[in-house]
């Protein structure tokens, strides 16, 4: 973190999975904000995760979720997909960052729609596993796709995506098999191994 510096955490979530959107999610939290148990999404029970959800929503300067569906995914690519929805979530904070993490090493200039400048950003290898802003938008950006694939798995049973969430799985590589892909799988990926 940058000392006196509005920074924005940036992070995805549901890049490696064969459905479904990627989610993503740009958090702002306020320079005193302290959480020890805020760390990699992954790392984390779903129990956790939903409480540090509603602390980060509660107590963030700003946040902003964003989905990128299936058929941008297959037109742009995953990579593509993920960094405009980052993009988009930055452009939804209702605070604007003056400097923006992004979990990873790719990412494209941003450029601030509403002070209409490139703001600069710094890409982190496990960032989220470093900084408590892009711990929190890995979080939000997780939970709030978990969420989506619950309601996707009523919508088409079979697949598992209540517990999966849409990753290959056996499970869900062989309910492809077995009943086809919906529309909501990514086209583009090797949705059944060879």
């Amino acid at each position: 973190m940058i000392p006196g510096i509005q920074e924005a955490g940036c992070d995805e979530a549901g890049r490696g999975c064969l459905c479904g959107p990627v989610s993503c999610a740009a958090v702002i939290l306020p320079p005193e904000f302290v959480c020890e148990d805020l760390n990699d999404s992954k790392q984390l029970s779903e129990h956790k995760r939903s409480e540090l959800r509603k602390i980060i929503e509660r107590e963030a300067i700003a946040w902003s979720v964003v989905m990128v569906g299936p058929e941008e995914i297959d037109r742009i690519n995953i990579l593509q997909a993920s960094i405009e929805g980052m993009q988009r979530a930055l452009n939804n904070l209702k605070t604007r960052p003056e400097h923006i993490l992004v979990d990873g090493n790719k990412f494209k200039p941003y450029l601030d729609p509403v002070k209409n400048m490139q703001i600069p950003h710094t890409t982190v290898v496990k960032g989220d596993a470093t900084y408590m802003s892009i711990a929190a938008a890995s979080i939000l950006a997780k939970t709030h796709r978990d969420e989506l694939m619950k309601q996707y798995a009523t919508q088409y049973p079979g697949y598992g995506w209540e517990q999966n969430m849409g990753y290959p799985t056996k499970k869900h590589r062989e309910a492809i098999r077995q009943l086809g892909a919906t529309p909501i799988h990514r086209k583009t990926f090797r949705l059944i191994n060879c």
